[in-house]
């Protein structure tokens, strides 16, 4: 009866994971086929005549190069800034002591409340304001801080064990020096979730860069994949358009692999002995 049990339950995964790789599988196979034979051999899954033709259209119909840089660009420092900011703020809420401390963590905490689309109206106006529509600034700036990783951040440092932090102190190290020579390698596998997280937020990020850019040279790939699939053709060329998603999924996917090794691995590892 066990291993009967025990069958089942990796049947059940193994069917889980076949329903949610299929249709990735399906999109980059498609990718390759021209498009007058996607409709018609759709269910097959090998194709015998497969051809590049579709990526090689789409990067001369529109610049997709250009896209695909803007949304790196954005993505990288959204990730970067995100992950720093959370962190230094993380651990001042969970180490330090200071006056309003549990009001301000509250505040913001509220604001993990608010919906995104509340603040679209008023960040427009601010970068406005600043002069910054159509810039790298007013992309990458709003994403830059927000409540979930502070909050993140700050719970899993209080979860860390104090014992090396007072090591440090004994031996010279300031604040700073403690930081980001202990807490933050400690914090390597929750700033990996962050990171992985915030990457993949900012790259699908739709509303806002449709908003703050007008230029051709300012868009994200899911911008320029909208409108290029909106723009007046008599037929959708959906070969080039399985094709350009194939190319927006492969950073998602290469972070999430550069970063997987941190879920599992034992951060407290030759740390503190009991």
């Amino acid at each position: 009866m066990k291993k009967l049990r025990i069958f089942l339950g990796y049947l059940t995964l193994i069917l889980i994971a076949i329903s949610m790789l299929y249709p990735f599988f399906a999109m980059v196979n498609l990718s390759f086929v021209d498009n007058n034979e996607i409709f018609s051999h759709a269910g097959r899954v090998f194709h015998p005549n497969l051809t590049l033709d579709n990526y090689k259209n789409v990067f001369k119909e529109i610049p997709l190069s250009t896209y695909f840089f803007n949304s790196l660009i954005v993505a990288s420092v959204s990730t970067f800034g995100q992950v720093i900011f959370s962190a230094l703020a993380g651990y001042a809420f969970a180490r330090m002591n200071f006056k309003y401390k549990n009001i301000l963590f509250l505040i913001i905490l509220i604001t993990m409340l608010i919906p995104p689309q509340v603040n679209i109206i008023p960040l427009f106006f601010l970068m406005r304001q600043m002069h910054l529509i159509d810039t790298y600034q007013a992309l990458i700036l709003p994403s830059l801080f927000g409540g979930f990783g502070i909050f993140l951040m700050r719970q899993y440092f209080k979860g860390l064990p104090k014992d090396l932090e007072e090591s440090a102190k004994i031996d010279g190290c300031n604040l700073f020096q403690t930081f980001f020579k202990i807490a933050l390698p400690l914090a390597m596998p929750i700033v990996a979730t962050l990171a992985i997280f915030t990457f993949v937020t900012t790259w699908n990020s739709f509303m806002w860069p449709l908003i703050v850019t007008n230029s051709e040279s300012m868009r994200t790939l899911p911008v320029g994949l909208a409108i290029y699939k909106g723009s007046f053709r008599e037929i959708t060329q959906w070969g080039e358009l399985l094709a350009c998603s194939v190319i927006c999924t492969i950073p998602v996917i290469g972070v999430f692999l550069l970063g997987k090794k941190y879920f599992i691995s034992d951060i407290l590892q030759g740390g503190v002995k009991e």
